[in-house]
């Protein structure tokens, strides 16, 4: 028999047909961890006369002694038959709540408001969404399933967790009954329960959080943490139960088939229902992040910062952490508030992935490969698994990282970007073949391809085939614009941008920086523009540009550190003066080996590039072939970026320049070489082969 459940029952129906009050009763009493006492006046005068006053006192005696035999009998069985506590190792997966009322707005809305309970304790760890989709997956079930409790009973042994907890929501009369049970799924075994009542449909939202912090404190969480992270559910996200139905619906899709773009009207309505729903601003910014659209990310961003009290602590550390990435770009307290996040949430990974983020674009790519290596080792999910790959490639492990998306592969858990993980190794192991067939795997998949083309674009322009890269990069921009991303399509053109200007062609690089600027004003579109402008000659737009950056993201780490010194030495370098572009580098050389943005423009080592040139400019032949071999020497990083090709060409330049005939010829050669199927009219090209000549 389910012992806790038919008791909460009977009490329930027990106190409707006296009219009684969970919450402010007058004949039923909840005992905490205990169970229930009656509390109503007894009166020996409404017994009937015949009754002796002496008999009907031995039989209150004889019932009192009835009742406290009982109590010590059933005192004994549950101290005998304690169920077993959760430690701190185990995880928990929450199923879907049985929703008896037949009211569509708690479907999967109560399981979500109770994700949002469950989430401020920094003892328990639930199952994500995401871990739950790609499980059911493997189980040969739709990812959208409903998580009956025998459905994530299975789920959670695949899981290697030890829990589930299931709820039920039953109305009566005007009032709704919840009951939380929680048992593990190894066995079932029950390893407690929980109940609570709402008068009425409005504090629903209440109950359940009540009913949460119940279950928190049986599961063997201590007291303290309970009551220190314990922010009622209508404060932690919202008091609309519509609103949270739009809400669970955003993050069910996000994590499932749908991604980012299928969340995105969801979480809309959602704060069109609550205006003041922080979670939700925050999740929204998140998606647009994704999506490539940074600017609309910070929008919403900021609005969920400055809404950040009607949160809970783990989520006020996540939009913390959001505001300093995606709106002051402070990478300094992002780091901090990441660092606290992680210690009071110490079984947490979203905290890891951040501080991860934050490494990468300082360039400190061992605390990067560090962070997915713990998150790993917490939770096995195919992103994790993407990401702790992509991070071995940040410290050229390429053999780690093969074997790392091996290992994601054999376990199923596939992902799109696993397979930009696969393309990147390929392209590094000079593997034409393992590069097509992972475009050919993204292949109409929206969101999907789109990442795709524009890596395929980057690998035609590495090997000098410009012609091929523009059509790649049209494709991608139309994609883009198709999809109604409009910052990712002005991030396109300017990427196009500097690349004509890197090879020289200035009427084209003016061009494709004009068509970016309309598309967007984005931090990372407006410096590439920028940077564009310069190279081909415009030093006066670049600086206006420059001047207009720095003037809008004061505290942003990489537009002060990274993008205003490499504008500033390659304006100096326009202007014919490579002692001040040297001098005004000097600020981004902590940096230089950072992935630069979150904005999908990610310009690693153009610092070095640029101060190499500049040296050139200086004829400090030695101090540039240097510059140029960092490069070489960062491969893994550069990738198929066309700096990485041209450094060939530029170190060639820089021993020629140090009379060293040998090393120049040998440089030539590896830059002509890559370049043998270029296109024949491209400035530098027409230019290297002249020098190569010369050297002859």
């Amino acid at each position: 028999v389910d012992f806790d459940h038919g008791l909460n029952t009977a009490i329930t129906k027990i106190r409707t047909a006296l009219g009684d009050d969970a919450d402010n009763p007058r004949f039923v009493e909840t005992m905490p961890r205990r169970g229930y006492r009656f509390i109503g006046p007894v009166d020996s005068h409404s017994q009937p006369e015949l009754v002796p006053v002496r008999s009907t006192r031995i039989q209150w005696a004889m019932i009192a002694a009835l009742v406290s035999v009982a109590a010590l009998a059933t005192a004994g069985y549950f101290y005998f038959h304690r169920a077993p506590k959760l430690t701190d190792k185990d995880t928990i997966v929450l199923a879907d709540f049985d929703n008896k009322t037949g009211d569509p707005v708690f479907d999967s809305t109560l399981r979500q408001g109770l994700a949002v309970q469950l989430q401020q304790s920094p003892f328990l760890s639930l199952v994500s969404d995401r871990h739950i989709q790609e499980t059911l997956r493997l189980m040969g079930r739709p990812a959208d399933a409903k998580l009956t409790p025998e459905i994530t009973r299975e789920l959670c042994q695949r899981a290697g967790s030890t829990a589930i907890i299931d709820g039920s929501i039953a109305q009566i009369g005007t009032r709704y009954s919840l009951v939380l049970k929680a048992a593990t799924c190894s066995s079932g075994e029950s390893l407690t329960s929980t109940e609570a009542q709402a008068s009425d449909k409005s504090h629903v939202l209440d109950a359940l959080g009540k009913a949460a912090s119940e279950v928190r404190k049986k599961l063997g969480e201590s007291l303290s943490t309970v009551q220190k992270y314990d922010t009622p559910l209508v404060q932690a996200t919202t008091s609309s139960l519509e609103a949270l139905q739009a809400y669970s619906l955003g993050v069910k899709t996000w994590s499932g088939d749908g991604g980012s773009a299928g969340a995105v009207p969801f979480l809309q309505r959602a704060i069109q229902l609550d205006p003041n729903f922080a979670l939700a601003y925050g999740a929204l910014g998140e998606c647009y992040d994704e999506l490539g659209e940074p600017s609309l990310a910070s929008e919403n961003v900021k609005k969920a910062y400055e809404l950040r009290e009607h949160a809970s602590e783990p989520e006020k550390f996540y939009i913390e952490s959001h505001y300093y990435e995606n709106v002051t770009g402070d990478l300094e307290k992002d780091r901090q508030v990441c660092e606290v996040w992680a210690q009071t949430y110490p079984r947490g990974v979203g905290p890891l992935g951040a501080l991860a983020t934050i490494y990468a674009r300082l360039g400190q790519y061992d605390k990067f490969l560090e962070q997915y290596q713990e998150a790993l080792r917490r939770r096995k999910s195919a992103f994790l698994y993407a990401e702790l790959a992509a991070s071995y490639i940040s410290v050229n492990r390429l053999e780690e990282a093969q074997a790392t998306a091996k290992e994601a592969q054999t376990k199923n858990l596939d992902s799109p970007s696993l397979h930009i993980v696969l393309y990147m190794l390929a392209f590094l192991q000079n593997d034409a073949a393992g590069m097509d067939q992972q475009v050919a795997w993204a292949q109409g998949k929206p969101g999907v391809e789109q990442g795709l083309l524009a890596m395929e674009e980057e690998r035609a322009a590495y090997s000098g085939r410009l012609k091929k890269a523009r059509e790649f990069s049209r494709q991608a921009a139309a994609s883009a614009l198709g999809a109604e991303v409009r910052e990712t399509a002005a991030n396109f053109d300017a990427v196009a941008a500097m690349r004509e200007g890197f090879l020289g062609n200035a009427t084209e690089a003016r061009q494709q920086a004009a068509g970016a600027l309309r598309l967007s004003t984005g931090k990372g579109v407006q410096d590439g523009a920028a940077l564009a402008l310069a190279m081909a000659g415009d030093a006066a737009r670049a600086q206006s540009l420059a001047d207009d950056l720095a003037k809008r993201f004061p505290e942003d780490t990489i537009v002060q550190f990274s993008y205003l010194p490499t504008l500033h030495a390659q304006i100096a370098l326009t202007r014919k003066d490579p002692s001040m572009a040297i001098k005004a580098l000097q600020a981004a050389t902590p940096y230089e080996l950072g992935a630069a943005g979150n904005d999908g423009f990610a310009p690693l080592l153009f610092p070095v590039y640029v101060r190499g040139m500049a040296y050139l400019a200086a004829h400090q032949g030695r101090e540039a072939a240097a510059e140029f071999q960092k490069i070489l020497d960062h491969r893994h990083l550069v990738a198929f970026q066309v700096v990485g090709a041209l450094a060939h060409l530029q170190i060639g330049r820089a021993y020629a320049m140090q009379g060293d005939t040998a090393k120049a010829k040998a440089a030539y050669q590896d830059f002509l070489t890559l370049w043998k199927d270029a296109d024949p009219d491209i400035p530098v090209l027409i230019a290297a082969k002249a020098e190569y000549a010369k050297l002859q």
